[in-house]
């Protein structure tokens, strides 16, 4: 389903091998969050999605893990930054920005899409779904 709906958005997206489900448990194990059922479903076909440019669009469960420990346990971030245990980011924007869902009292309950703003600490809605994320980020509705 997923790598059938990103090819229609785009032909120059490459896939990955899918996740396996130890890999996909490792989120929830490290980050203490129970993945989106369309994040948890589209890595479950393509561990990751990269672009024309062989860079990642989506990430891999091995990014995901690597970025999002990195931003909750630096403490230079600390001083500057709200928290990062309230956010799980599975994309980025090539200049610093991150995107991801809102996790609230340990869950993500909605399949909203924010932007974090390095600069100035924001996180601002971006798309209502993994789905539109792609759609947006791919043909420049979303912009950062």
């Amino acid at each position: 389903m997923w790598k059938t709906f990103i090819s229609n958005v785009s032909t120059d997206f490459q896939f990955k091998v899918p996740a396996t489900k130890d890999e996909i448990s490792q989120i929830k194990e490290k980050l203490n969050v129970e993945l989106p059922n369309d994040l948890s479903s589209l890595l479950n076909e393509t561990n990751g999605v990269l672009d024309e440019y062989d860079c990642l669009f989506i990430w891999s469960i091995e990014q995901i893990l690597k970025e999002n420990l990195n931003l909750r346990s630096f403490n230079d971030f600390k001083d500057l930054y709200m928290p990062f245990n309230c956010l799980l980011f599975f994309a980025d924007g090539g200049n610093g920005d991150l995107f991801g869902y809102a996790i609230l009292n340990g869950v993500i309950q909605k399949d909203d899409v924010y932007v974090w703003n390095h600069e100035n600490d924001s996180r601002t809605w971006v798309a209502p779904s993994l789905k539109t994320f792609i759609e947006w980020w791919n043909n420049g509705t979303i912009t950062v």
